[in-house]
């Protein structure tokens, strides 16, 4: 009791505190300052007087970011961000293991490393790490030795080792393996998923005008199967914009197949995008303008627009366990294919195969020169036939873990998968020799050089990622919540939106999703030896990981989402403005703009919080923690399912309940789209304003601190 007095003093009388604080430093995107000045000004003017007010509350605050700038790298080494050469996934999870018994299976090597007995729990003390940050980096530096990662690049570089095979399944045993010789006590666990596959007795099959040109042995996992046939168009990109253009050409799209370049989207949102047009099939090539593949060269992916096993949405594909019929909604209804670049040029895009209007000359950027693009005929006429089978198969998930000392149940994942359609170099060895050898680093560090981290660090090897990241999800789905994964965040500063790193040093890599992805590809693209960035790659997710279990208080900053949601205020509030329908010039754009404002104090204060924080009271960073873990937790619309809507984020997701579509549902209403509805649009407003409510609320803290203001 007297320690729970001596708290809420602390809270209602703010005593003085001693602190350690942050060198703060504004942390901004390039020309961020500017941006956000510029956003200032604009809802100050579009607003008006009374959105200004809730709007521009505690604004100086949020000037000053309590986070320092990365430092950069040398010069002939850029790690850039949103990519897939390493699948690396870091995320910071809370709240209680969901399973008692998952708590013991991962009974974890800590209270070895600290010379107690393995049977005994460790006595969580409060301490000071005997290890500054400049000695951990040294000591993370020097634990990473090329001998090492060229022994992982032998172990780990399989030719092929898709998902559920045995292949997939030796490489999930020597990572146990190697967790156990590390003291991590490993464990696993095992799902059983749907992944679909070629036809063994059925080839999938390409006709032009009654003519076979192709039977491809790549292709798009998740298509739907069977035969359509209809009128070839050429679509560019697969873009909306794209399919826009066509229509403005007064081209017809209903029952026609598509032809569309691999890039810039992905071959799910291509797929989805076709079928938006009632297109029946749509075959996706890499063109040798973007693409320095060979002209035989495969291509492999999924179309699924959604993560985990489809045919479980919202929850787990475990044990053999039995659910109702049910199927993701990001499962396309039509065919997909992908097909070389010499089919495509050789037998369908020359001149003398594919005929019709030129395409629009914004088209013919990086097109190969003397090659003229046609749009495609009503006599080009293509059959395509997808026999795809889709089998149930076992995958592993493989976990070692480091348990933390101050707050072990708060814990970090660096994931990589370890899975891939033939060699997958890049895409898989990479990732995985990176996991390992920061286990093994980290355990080392631990054990002999008194490194300990606050928090847990679990090592995560995850299967069937080339399907969607379906090991990763069905994990999650198995009791794992109040989980945050760094992949889509606006907070994690150092590194930018993302926790997916990719060495750049000339050219995109172009080889992810095909047989070609070898070291030998790898090493020419990057000019360098593998083990040279590979190792500095390692340093880089090494230091992201060591931050989120060193730090007092965690270098995440919830007051980035503050000029994202503002941009969407501003824009939502500048189109109702414009709009003319009588139903939308009584909606009260007070409702949004002041759930806006409560985040943007909710914000505010909790930097106040951190500012005056006293680092060494551990119930009081736990707590400020926490809070901050919850900001991405509750962006997640609580007001759709997860079954239906695969990417449930407001500011990042995809659907109706995101801001984004709010946006675009006015530009609907004020071009009279048919697909415009004032009642919807009312509905989305209403639901996507108690979704920031709520989070702002999350973000407070207390029950008592709660703006209810609303």
């Amino acid at each position: 009791m007297d320690q729970a007095r001596s708290t809420i003093s602390k809270i209602f009388n703010g005593e003085p505190r001693s602190y350690t604080r942050f060198n703060l430093t504004q942390n901004m995107e390039g020309e961020n300052s500017h941006v956000e000045m510029k956003l200032s000004s604009d809802v100050d003017e579009e607003l008006g007087p009374s959105g200004g007010e809730h709007l521009n509350q505690n604004q100086n605050h949020m000037r000053q970011s309590y986070l320092r700038h990365s430092k950069r790298s040398p010069k002939n080494v850029c790690f850039m961000v949103i990519a897939t050469l390493l699948i690396f996934v870091i995320g910071y999870l809370i709240g209680y293991l969901a399973h008692h018994k998952q708590d013991k299976d991962a009974a974890i090597c800590a209270p070895a490393f600290a010379g107690s007995d393995d049977n005994e729990e460790p006595v969580q003390e409060e301490f000071e790490p005997t290890l500054d940050w400049e000695d951990l980096k040294t000591l993370l530096k020097n634990k990473l030795i090329p001998d090492r990662f060229e022994a992982s690049f032998r172990s780990y570089g399989l030719e092929s080792h898709e998902a559920g095979t045995a292949a997939d399944e030796k490489m999930a045993s020597l990572v146990y393996s190697s967790f156990k010789d590390y003291r991590m006590n490993p464990w696993h666990d095992e799902h059983y998923v749907k992944l679909q596959s070629l036809s063994p007795s059925s080839p999938n099959t390409i006709k032009f005008n009654g003519e076979v040109i192709g039977t491809p042995r790549g292709y798009a996992a998740y298509s739907a199967t069977g035969t359509a046939e209809g009128r070839l168009l050429y679509a560019h990109y697969g873009m909306d914009s794209d399919f826009r253009s066509l229509q403005d050409r007064g081209i017809d799209l209903t029952g026609s197949v598509v032809l569309v370049r691999a890039g810039k989207l992905s071959f799910a949102e291509k797929v989805a995008n076709a079928a938006k047009q009632n297109v029946v099939a749509v075959l996706i090539y890499p063109d040798p303008a973007n693409y320095a593949l060979r002209g035989d060269t495969e291509l492999y992916g999924h179309v699924h627009l959604g993560s985990g096993d489809p045919y479980t949405p919202g929850f787990p594909s475990f044990n053999h366990t039995q659910f109702p019929p049910a199927q993701s909604s990001g499962l396309p209804s039509i065919l997909a294919q992908t097909i070389s670049a010499n089919t495509a040029f050789l037998q369908i895009i020359s001149e003398i195969k594919m005929s019709g209007q030129n395409a629009p000359s914004t088209w013919e950027e990086g097109g190969l020169q003397g090659v003229i693009y046609k749009l495609g005929d009503i006599n080009d006429n293509v059959t395509v036939e997808v026999n795809n089978v889709l089998m149930e198969k076992k995958i592993t998930n493989v976990f070692g873990v480091i348990k933390g000392f101050v707050d072990p149940d708060r814990y970090v994942v660096i994931g990589a998968q370890r899975d891939s359609w033939g060699p997958g170099f890049a895409k898989a060895t990479v990732g995985t020799t990176l996991l390992m050898e920061l286990a093994c680093a980290l355990s080392e560090m631990v054990k002999n050089d008194g490194f300990k981290p606050r928090r847990s660090i679990i090592f995560a090897s995850w299967s069937a990622g080339e399907y969607g990241s379906v090991g990763t999800t069905e994990w999650l789905e198995v009791g794992n919540t109040g989980i945050f994964f760094i992949y889509y965040s606006c907070m994690f500063i150092s590194v930018g939106l993302s926790c997916n790193l990719i060495y750049s040093q000339g050219p995109d890599y172009q080889y992810f999703g095909t047989l070609e992805d070898t070291r030998q590809k790898l090493e020419y693209i990057m000019s360098t030896r593998t083990t040279q960035f590979a190792m500095a790659a390692a340093q880089v997710a090494g230091h992201m990981a060591l931050r989120l279990v060193h730090d007092h208080l965690l270098r995440l900053d919830v007051s980035k989402y503050n000029s994202k949601i503002r941009s969407y205020v501003s824009q939502i509030n500048r189109l109702v403005s414009q709009q003319s329908s009588s139903s939308l010039k009584n909606l009260n754009m007070q409702w949004l703009m002041s759930a806006y404002g409560s985040f943007s104090r909710a914000s505010s204060d909790l930097l106040d919080n951190i500012q005056n924080s006293d680092l060494t009271d551990v119930e009081m960073c736990r707590n400020i923690n926490d809070r901050i873990m919850r900001v991405e937790h509750n962006l997640l619309s609580p007001y759709v399912s997860p079954k239906d809507i695969p990417f449930r984020h407001i500011i990042f997701g995809s659907g109706s309940h995101t801001l984004s579509d709010l946006v675009d549902h006015l530009n609907a209403m004020r071009n009279n789209m048919p697909n415009a509805s004032v009642d919807r649009f009312r509905n989305q407003f209403a639901l996507a304003t108690w979704t920031i409510q709520g989070c702002s609320n999350a973000l407070s803290g207390e029950i008592w601190e709660k703006d209810n203001q609303i």
